[in-house]
């Protein structure tokens, strides 16, 4: 029901992996045979999970610009940094010894981290997070750790690394740098939160998300109490314990324990906001800090849920363009206009509201609204999906078969064919809810905001505000709130930011680099989601640059797509 905020993305969805077992403690191996991530090792396939980048122009709506964004940051206030000495009552954590062992591919070692559950009350127990690496290769001398998060919340770092970053970084950093990974508290390896069943979740995932009337609007409501309720049954043990924040002081452990004085890290999506808390926290034990596609962490959760609906509407008008002047656009023609196709797509969306189509799918479920839009939304991510999604959409509007979609929304999902899902949607929701204050308070409070929504986007505004709705019962009350990040002291830190990336804005990217005291933006000028590996030449040698030697770009450096 609700909607991935921030994740790398791929470029095919065939190919699907299991994170390494052997990372498992015994509790999270039960989720590792349920985990269903689509990774590609390629130069340009970012990560596991789904895809995510999107194409397009930047429309108004998205462009936050200085004065808006600037006046969430005033109002919002500095997350504060953690004292320099570490308490000795963390001193067995940071004094652990890692016990490494194959696993995977070759080349590949697998260990499991301890953390405090609660750094609040360290004696009260453990968590176990799963660890991944690849050692430096050579030749040149070995720089250390080159710990690297992908997003979510939710996506499985270690599942990453051996997807792709392992393999799929530049040679040059692979060289001197030990890959590793961290699966954060409560995703896949490490304690995965865990929600409902497989069949559960299929009536979660079917629920109409553009209800008509009272019933249809009380059944969503149901739905998403029911996934909350099922959160806490579950994970009651996790749910007060897998913030942003935790996640980052158990990368300060994974510091200490790989034997690093500082931390040199690549971060994408979500993946930057972590990054950014851990500079926040430990501003004297920053090494270089790559925060790629950057959130922003003074927005909050309805401001970012509209930019990230406007960003969706970006990549869809985008997609539009392309699609009419390709002979099989089932959505229009050489002169439909993008408004136009919208309006066919949306038409099509409620025929499946009111007769969802057959999908040839084994357990019986039908092509609805719902999921035909999710499959639609997983398609944007990515330009590359675009192939697939035209003959996705022709097969289903003219031959009634919904295979194609279904296919996309289960990607989406992380649906395997056997039925059971992977820990991204609860990890997901278990960190946003627990991050900040949820979007709206109460139904009502949503359809106040339903305009803006659609404003932002007539194509996915009404699905994307219903769906905003997953933190309002949520069973544990927020820790977190919107807040400046500045880490006064740190290194350099060198934030990326993609003028058209819908799903990290532009203006987030500008934000967070204005917020933190040593950053440097990098902008590359291109479409999709994050920058570094895209194919930018000048981002890559950038990057590699400032990773090898510590040499951050000049401020106002720019990059294109050759």
């Amino acid at each position: 029901m609700h909607i991935r905020r921030h994740f790398r993305p791929i470029r095919a969805l065939s190919t699907r992996i299991r994170p390494p077992r052997d990372a498992h403690s015994s509790h999270s191996s039960r989720s590792s045979r349920s985990s269903r991530s689509s990774c590609a090792p390629h130069r340009r396939l970012r990560v596991c999970g789904t895809l995510l980048a999107i194409g397009g122009l930047l429309i108004s709506a998205c462009s936050v610009g200085s004065s808006a964004t600037s006046a969430s940051r005033a109002g919002a206030s500095a997350l504060a940094a953690l004292p320099k000495a570490t308490p000795a009552a963390f001193a067995p954590y940071y004094g652990q010894k890692l016990k490494w062992r194959g696993c995977g591919a070759p080349g590949f070692q697998c260990a499991t981290l301890k953390a405090p559950l609660d750094y609040a009350k360290p004696a009260s127990g453990d968590i176990r997070l799963a660890v991944t690496r690849k050692k430096a290769t050579g030749p040149g001398k070995r720089l250390g750790s080159l710990l690297v998060n992908p997003g979510g919340p939710g996506g499985s770092a270690t599942a990453y690394l051996q997807a792709y970053a392992g393999v799929g970084y530049p040679k040059e950093v692979r060289s001197r740098y030990d890959m590793v990974a961290v699966d954060p508290r409560g995703v896949a390896g490490s304690e995965p939160v865990e929600c409902l069943t497989g069949r559960e979740m299929d009536a979660y995932t079917q629920t109409d998300l553009t209800p008509d009337n009272r019933r249809e609007k009380g059944q969503l409501v149901d739905t998403v109490k029911e996934f909350a309720e099922g959160c806490g049954r579950r994970s009651a043990r996790l749910l007060r314990h897998v913030s942003t924040v935790e996640a980052a002081r158990d990368m300060d452990i994974a510091r200490a324990v790989l034997g690093d004085e500082k931390l040199t890290y690549v971060g994408a999506s979500y993946g930057t906001f972590l990054g950014a808390t851990y500079a926040g926290l430990y501003p004297h034990r920053v090494g270089r800090l790559v925060l790629d596609g950057a959130m922003d962490p003074s927005l909050p959760a309805r401001r970012m849920n509209e930019d990230q609906t406007a960003g969706f509407e970006t990549a869809f008008r985008a997609f539009a363009k392309d699609c009419v002047r390709r002979s099989d656009c089932p959505l229009g023609g050489a002169r439909t206009t993008p408004d136009q196709v919208g309006k066919n797509l949306k038409a099509f969306f409620r025929q499946l509201d009111a007769a969802p189509v057959e999908a040839g799918d084994a357990d019986g479920r039908k092509l609805g609204e719902s999921l035909a839009t999710m499959g639609v939304i997983t398609a944007m991510y990515d330009e590359a999906a675009w192939p697939r999604l035209r003959e996705a959409l022709t097969t289903a509007m003219k031959n009634k078969d919904g295979a194609g979609l279904l296919s996309l929304a289960d990607t989406y999902y992380e649906r395997g064919p056997d039925g059971r899902y992977g820990n991204l949607m609860p990890a997901n929701a278990a960190v946003n809810c627990l991050d900040s204050p949820a979007a709206f308070s109460s139904p009502e409070a949503l359809e106040e905001a339903l305009p803006s929504f659609e404003k932002a986007s007539p194509v996915f505004g009404e699905t994307l505000a219903w769906a905003s709705l997953n933190c309002t019962y949520w069973p544990v009350r927020p820790t977190g709130k919107p807040h400046r990040i500045e880490a006064k002291g740190a290194a350099p830190i060198v934030v990326v930011g993609t003028s058209r990336d819908p799903a990290t804005p532009y203006a987030w990217s500008q934000s967070l680099a204005a917020q933190l005291s040593s950053a440097t933006l990098l902008t590359y000028d291109g479409d999709g989601h994050t920058a570094y590996g895209r194919g930018s030449a000048c981002v890559d040698s950038t990057l590699n640059r400032y990773l090898l030697a510590g040499t951050p770009p000049p401020q106002g450096k720019r990059c294109s797509a050759t």
